[in-house]
């Protein structure tokens, strides 16, 4: 009895219930956050493990290839966030509004991507995107009256096949995420803002963009994560994790290479405690800017 008191009391209740999550994250989090930061500090063999102290991060920063690894990522990241917010937006108050029938069809087609496996997508651009001349793509080009040509082995052509890879995926998820976020938004706004004779533009850019800036910080934050952790699109579209002149090598890439490939798990932990650093700084500065800290007035 005094045990089913103890659970069923409004102050243990939320702990119980949040206990789940609790130990999830430290278990699946935490603790690979601090083994990952440790052996960042080792070199790892078969047998031995050595304490290197810095020597890892001081060979980081010599690291060409990381540099490369490095810009890609950015690269990525910057084009992803400059395609994959204001578009989504876009389409998100087109559907919000009347001049879009079938909304639910629509809904389904834009989100229908992102439950396709990467695998499955990454194949299937790495053959629209072939070198040959029966790629979709280079057929495309054809019959523009354009020669063929190698888009994965160029450093444009190959960003813009992983671009068209990741919009594709991911322009019905954070359409969205920009719905939900305009539902929240009065409608006797737009009405008195049209009353008052403002135009459709003035009401998106006074009503609209002010207001759904809590979900734009959102996706803006996962957003920069994601571009920052990709790997398994550009891993499939060249069938593996080498490419021309490391164009498609992300961080990471690079860390599954030295981790996985070359069995050096202490100079991977390195990479990735790197990572977390750099995706951190990034999102910090970016909300910030945003006054996501700032205090409201009371």
């Amino acid at each position: 009895m005094k045990a089913k008191k103890f659970l069923y009391s409004q102050k243990t209740a939320p702990y119980i219930f949040a206990l789940p999550f609790i130990l999830s994250f430290i278990i699946f989090w935490i603790y690979p956050l601090i083994s990952a930061f440790v052996m960042s500090f080792q070199d790892i063999g078969a047998i031995s493990v050595k304490f290197v102290g810095f020597k890892n991060y001081g060979k980081l920063l010599k690291d060409t290839v990381f540099h490369t690894a490095i810009l890609n990522s950015f690269e990525y990241m910057l084009f992803t966030c400059l395609l994959l917010i204001p578009f989504p937006m876009l389409y998100a108050v087109l559907m919000d509004g009347n001049l879009v029938k079938a909304k639910g069809l629509w809904k389904a087609l834009l989100y229908l991507p992102a439950l396709t496996s990467v695998v499955i997508s990454g194949t299937l651009f790495r053959l629209m995107f072939s070198e040959y001349r029966t790629g979709q793509m280079n057929v495309l080009m054809v019959m523009l009256g354009l020669p063929a040509i190698k888009w994965l082995k160029s450093k444009v052509t190959s960003e813009i096949a992983l671009l068209m890879l990741c919009c594709w995926r991911w322009t019905g998820v954070n359409t969205l995420y920009f719905m939900s976020g305009l539902k929240a938004i009065d409608k006797s706004l737009y009405e008195s803002a049209e009353i008052d004779g403002a135009s459709g533009w003035q009401r998106f850019k006074f009503i609209t963009i002010p207001l759904i800036k809590p979900t734009t910080i959102y996706v803006l934050t996962i957003s920069v994560y994601a571009g920052l952790s990709m790997f398994l699109e550009s891993f499939m579209l060249w069938a593996g994790n080498s490419s021309p002149k490391n164009i498609g090598l992300t961080i990471v890439g690079y860390l599954y290479k030295r981790g996985i490939e070359k069995d050096d798990m202490g100079y991977a932990c390195c990479v990735g405690v790197v990572l977390l650093i750099i995706a951190l700084i990034i999102n910090f500065i970016q909300l910030a800017l945003n006054g996501t800290f700032k205090k409201e007035d009371r």
